[in-house]
């Protein structure tokens, strides 16, 4: 594998990435309530439960899309 393709690789990775993170986001702000209702038919969590889940849950994911792809992706440009 040379540089330039594990760079290429990175950086699409890091936009397919970001754009799971953005749609996770966009349905819990836009369709919170069929999310939980959805959730609520197979596991029993109050909504407080349910909403600190999901936001470590994009907490750590935006962690590892940082650490595993952009700033794999940043260190490679400058050292090319």
């Amino acid at each position: 594998m040379t540089v330039d393709l594990l760079r290429g690789v990175l950086g699409w990775c890091a936009v397919i990435n970001m754009g799971a993170l953005l749609l996770w986001f966009l349905f819990l702000a836009f369709a919170h309530d069929w999310c939980y209702r959805m959730h609520s038919k197979w596991f029993k969590i109050p909504v407080e439960t349910f909403n600190a889940i999901h936001y470590a849950g994009i907490v750590f994911y935006k962690t590892a899309i940082f650490v595993f792809n952009i700033i794999p992706y940043f260190a490679i440009q400058i050292i090319t």
